[in-house]
């Protein structure tokens, strides 16, 4: 206290600062709890901040060597408890705490170990979008991990049903709250999956603050949303911070009516997705078979156009084709070169009558063929017919000088007595 003789004249600003300081050179060692803002690093390495609550601000300030020994630094937004000395600045007229060791209050420790959680889950991994699974467009059931009591489940079913009024929903009542929460989720997980009742997990709560959502928080929590086979949709309310189960999970919603509405469509959506579907079906089938009809009449027109054209060219071909045919033959060739030899005859023995064909023969000597494969061969026939022939002339004309008759008579001369054995080859090469 100030000497009472020493307050009637007055104090120098500096005797004043001097004064304070002297009466607040005992306070050392306190500790102050309260959360950090406005840290800021000075060029030196000293750092400086303020700590407040709800009513009351305090300048703080750490020195460049008690910053190099302290394992944790201050963060702004955080609550931590600080351990200094309150000093008073006289040239700038203010009254800072002097900081020389920072620790972790509960709630500071829990945040710490939440930090080096998501530093350790996101270097796995667990974070990637690539790794979240896909939500069902039409899950078939629901299942709702949630506090069987609360407002919660209500809006939860209330949005489902609305929305699709014939969805299944399964509920797994969990705790949400206190020291047996993360093994009651993480239970109600595993159980789910073994289950596989649902096609999607909604796993959903009413917000709070910190230290309440802290079982969301949990490596536990976090484990069995990863080892989870099926989505899961985490729905934990209005809160500021993220935690651990919406960052692995594979989707995030604010509020469970907004879950709901995520992991059901609307019915008569659907419905009305389904006639419009149906009603441009419909419209391509038509339009694709009247396009085929078309196409087909088309075609009609012009095969019909083009089709006795085409008969009457193919015909015209065949035509030509047995014509051809025809005049190629062999038959056609034997029968033209014998109608040559007997106009030959005609002419160079105009007196000869002409030889008979045999009765029923046709052209190409069909008759002919099976009488010359019915007779002998036409080589011995004419070697027997001469000798018979001398012979006889010899035995009538004994003692005569026989004269050779001409070739053209002796063979006009068989003609007429139908001697002319079959195989016999005239002078000019033909057979009987």
């Amino acid at each position: 206290m100030l000497k009472s003789e020493e307050a009637q004249r007055p104090y120098t600003v500096t005797e004043l600062a001097n004064e304070i300081r002297r009466e607040l050179r005992p306070l050392t060692a306190l500790l102050v709890k309260g959360e950090v803002s406005g840290m800021k690093q000075g060029n030196k390495g000293h750092y400086s901040f303020s700590i407040h609550d709800s009513q009351s601000l305090i300048g703080a300030f750490i020195y460049a060597d008690d910053a190099k020994r302290l394992t944790t630094l201050p963060e702004d937004g955080q609550v931590f408890i600080f351990r200094g000395r309150v000093d008073y600045w006289a040239q700038y007229g203010t009254l800072r705490f002097i900081v020389d060791q920072v620790e972790f209050d509960d709630i500071g420790k829990l945040r710490a170990q939440l930090e080096e959680l998501k530093l350790r889950l996101e270097a796995e991994g667990a974070f990637a979008a690539e790794r979240k699974r896909r939500l069902p467009f039409l899950p078939r059931t629901v299942a709702l991990l949630t506090s069987p009591t609360g407002a919660v489940i209500h809006d939860l079913q209330e949005t489902i049903w609305e929305r699709y009024p014939n969805m299944g929903i399964v509920v797994y009542p969990v705790q949400v709250q206190g020291a047996a929460a993360p093994m009651s989720v993480a239970r109600a997980l595993r159980r789910c999956n073994q289950e596989r009742a649902a096609d999607v997990i909604v796993l959903a709560r009413g917000g709070g603050s910190f230290e309440e959502m802290y079982a969301f928080n949990t490596e536990l929590v976090a484990r069995a949303i990863l080892d989870s086979k099926l989505p899961v949709v985490t729905a934990l309310g209005h809160t500021s911070d993220r935690t651990v189960a919406d960052l692995v999970g594979d989707a995030e919603c604010r509020t469970p009516t907004e879950a709901g509405a995520r992991v059901v469509p609307k019915k008569s959506d659907l419905m009305a997705q389904l006639r419009e579907r149906e009603r441009r079906l419909e419209r391509e089938i038509t339009q694709r078979v009247n396009r085929e009809v078309e196409r087909i009449d088309l075609k009609r027109r012009r095969l019909l156009q083009t089709l006795p054209a085409l008969v009457r060219h193919r015909v015209e071909r065949l035509t030509r084709a047995t014509a051809e045919l025809g005049r190629l033959s062999p038959v056609a060739q034997v029968a033209r070169r014998e109608e040559a030899l007997r106009e030959r005859r005609r002419r160079e023995h105009p007196g000869c009558p002409p030889r008979p064909r045999p009765a029923g023969a046709r052209a190409g000597g069909a008759i002919r063929g099976r009488d010359a494969r019915a007779r002998p061969p036409w080589g011995a026939a004419r070697r027997a017919q001469p000798r018979r022939g001398a012979r006889a002339r010899l035995q009538h004309h004994a003692g005569r000088r026989i004269r050779r008759p001409d070739p053209i008579c002796r063979r006009h001369r068989h003609r007429q007595a139908g001697a002319n054995p079959p195989g016999l080859r005239t002078d000019r090469g033909e057979s009987g």
